[in-house]
């Protein structure tokens, strides 16, 4: 059997009782380490799963899979993956190699940002299609998921954003050369997401475009959620780019405009200051 397991969204102890009990029944425990990441370390899960883990990067789920379904038909394999299985797509192909080998699965789910970010009040059922927001480079600025954005604003409903998370990335030259040097890891923050965003509005303005986001639409930065540490911070576009919400995971959501009074008013938890400052820090809750 090959058993696709959620970890949830905080740390070692958030995977089910269920999960855990198939983790230490396992013959080999892999860990999914791309999509996403815990607050704690592969050693910390260890400690509390009482087995080994093997560190499965991007590479080797995407391009070498049958070293992870190989004897899946015979004894059971557990892939960990933070949040819930399916919050992204690798793991659906995942689970059609195996069905092609006749392995059969089953996915033990949990938590996911998906449904954890109704912490900050807004209500779910009020969210549109899903975006992700990439570091830009010199040469590549994509702005196309700006378009999603405003269909979803346009409809009244709110926009998550996913933040780029960049884990074993390398180098053009260093690809081009073969050579398996990795760039250290790197975790678009708020700020980030929020400066990207700012300079999209202003391209379509410059194009003769009024934008159905601008600078002052109320938004939502999240850090770390499900962690005891996590952070919430309620303001304008503009004001997220100076919020300090510390370190990763950060994700941002744009409000589809009209508001529940019960929406208003659990976000005014969390509301930045209008007198702070240029560096504002938030504090969690």
């Amino acid at each position: 059997m090959l058993y696709l397991i959620g970890l949830g969204l905080g740390d070692a102890k958030d995977i089910t009782v269920k999960g855990l009990d198939v983790v230490r029944g396992c013959s080999r425990v892999y860990l999914e380490a791309y999509t996403s990441v815990l607050t704690v370390g592969k050693e910390a899960l260890e400690e509390f799963y009482g087995r080994s883990l093997i560190l499965a990067d991007r590479e080797e789920v995407e391009q070498e899979a049958d070293t992870i379904l190989k004897g899946a038909d015979v004894s059971d394999v557990a892939f960990l993956v933070v949040g819930d299985p399916f919050g992204a797509t690798t793991h659906s192909d995942l689970i059609l190699r195996a069905t092609k080998l006749g392995i059969p699965y089953r996915v033990i789910h949990n938590a996911s940002i998906m449904n954890a970010v109704g912490c900050c009040g807004l209500q779910l059922y009020k969210f549109g299609e899903t975006v992700s927001i990439v570091f830009w480079t010199d040469t590549w600025r994509p702005e196309s998921f700006f378009d999603k954005v405003k269909r979803n604003r346009h409809s009244g409903v709110h926009t998550l954003c996913l933040l780029d998370i960049k884990v074993k990335e390398q180098s053009l030259e260093n690809l081009m050369k073969g050579r398996k040097i990795y760039e250290p890891p790197r975790y678009m923050s708020v700020n980030q997401a929020a400066q990207q965003l700012l300079e999209i509005i202003q391209n379509h303005r410059e194009r003769g475009e009024e934008p159905e986001v601008t600078e002052e639409t109320l938004c939502v930065g999240l850090a770390r959620v499900g962690a005891e540490d996590q952070q919430i911070a309620a303001g304008t576009l503009q004001q997220m780019r100076t919020v300090d919400l510390g370190g990763p995971l950060h994700s941002l959501i744009i409000t589809g405009g009209s508001l529940h009074p019960l929406e208003m008013e659990m976000l005014s938890l969390f509301s930045i200051p209008e007198s702070s400052s240029d560096s504002q820090s938030v504090n969690g809750r």
